[in-house]
């Protein structure tokens, strides 16, 4: 790897451990994405016919799908930073002619995948809200290292045994995020901050106001990204009118339009882009007032940006790996698209000598708040 730069590959089931040296010799290239709710890897070897992962890992299981976990841990200026924590899917071979060339792929994604194997034979959860439901779920999954950080809805429901029972019929991963997708929340597995240990983060999407090193563009010595480039959407923002039936009768049907703006995630600029669709919900008049509410504050907190950005950059000369889910500043991009985005997703290319990223931003409105956008 480039100098300061210090690549770990952990692998085996279990507990991977450190991978060994022939494995190392052979890497040729570690690509990684993670986006808003799931991550995924892809990670090349070239081998001889008679190198030991041909000859011997291979056959004996080394690179397994479901059973072999992977975990990628970059060290850049001394701090550790784990990009993957995952489980291999798919291996592929490609023999070749040439001494050396022929090319072992593995690609898997991050621990959600484990979630998303079972279907649950109509588990049952009476008189629970949904976090208590959520909690005894992820129990199963402590072994893996995950821990739960779990925020309850703004608006719970318990549903008593007369009324009917909550069930669970999928997978684990399908029944979280139909409870995310209800409130307006987000569910996704954080890798880290040590390996072997990630985050199950179940709650709102919430943009940490901390933001990471800015990206520049056009500003001489001080630009650190390779591209850039912006647009504003004009179709993507839309007003939803969310029907419920009044509570007296049961009959009057009471249209309740529900802006395009969340109230737990501030625009990042300062004219806001107008709304050009309106849409009906189908969903509402059946719903109880406490469901409804539920409904309607997970649409506002689903709010859409219309402005998406996309770029890419050398990790080396940024300082750091850029980290989805994160806020960054950019600056020199002109008065219009300076300011903080949000970090929607980040696909990290590792290979021998170079270490570079693309990115996608995203926001809504045109021109920062901000007087001046920290470096």
């Amino acid at each position: 790897m480039l100098e300061g730069i210090h690549l770990t590959l952990l692998i085996g089931p279990g507990v991977p451990v450190p991978a060994t040296t022939a494995v190392m010799d052979s890497l040729d290239s570690v690509k990684i994405t993670a986006g808003t709710d799931r991550a995924g890897f892809q990670i090349a070897f070239r081998a001889g016919t008679a190198s030991p992962l041909v000859t011997t890992l291979l056959p004996g299981g080394y690179f397994d799908p479901i059973v072999t976990r992977i975990i990628v841990v970059v060290t850049l200026r001394g701090l550790p930073h784990v990009l993957i924590d995952g489980v291999v899917t798919r291996q592929e071979i490609a023999p070749s002619n040439d001494p050396g060339k022929s090319m072992i792929t593995i690609t898997g994604e991050d621990l959600t995948v484990l979630m998303d194997l079972i279907e649950m034979p109509f588990m049952r959860y009476p008189a629970m809200p949904e976090i208590t439901q959520l909690y005894a779920i992820l129990a199963k999954y402590a072994v893996f290292g995950i821990a739960p950080a779990l925020f309850p809805p703004i608006v719970t429901t318990v549903r008593s045994p007369s009324e009917g029972i909550d069930t669970h019929s999928g997978t684990d991963l399908a029944y979280i995020k139909q409870h995310a997708r209800r409130c307006g929340y987000v569910f996704y597995i954080e890798p880290g901050p040590i390996p072997a240990t990630s985050i199950a983060y179940f709650g709102p999407d919430v943009r940490i106001p901390i933001p990471q090193p800015a990206l520049n563009v056009n500003m001489d010595a001080h630009t650190n990204v390779e591209s850039l480039s912006f647009s504003l959407d004009g179709m993507a923002k839309k007003v939803v009118v969310f029907t419920i039936l009044d509570p007296i009768t049961g009959k009057i049907p009471i249209p309740i339009p529900v802006p395009n703006i969340s109230v737990l995630r501030p625009p990042l600029g300062a004219r806001l882009t107008p709304p050009a669709k309106v849409e009906f919900a189908k969903s509402g008049a059946p719903l109880g007032p406490a469901e409804a509410a539920k409904r309607i504050l997970g649409m506002s907190f689903a709010a859409s940006d219309a402005i998406t950005g996309s770029g890419s950059l050398d990790v080396v000369r940024y300082g750091r790996p850029l980290r989805s889910r994160m806020l960054v500043g950019v600056r020199g991009a002109g008065i219009a698209y300076d300011g903080l985005y949000y970090v929607k997703s980040v696909t990290h290319d590792l290979k021998r000598g170079s270490y570079k990223q693309s990115f996608s931003l995203s926001r809504d409105g045109l021109i920062s708040p901000m007087a001046a956008v920290p470096a």
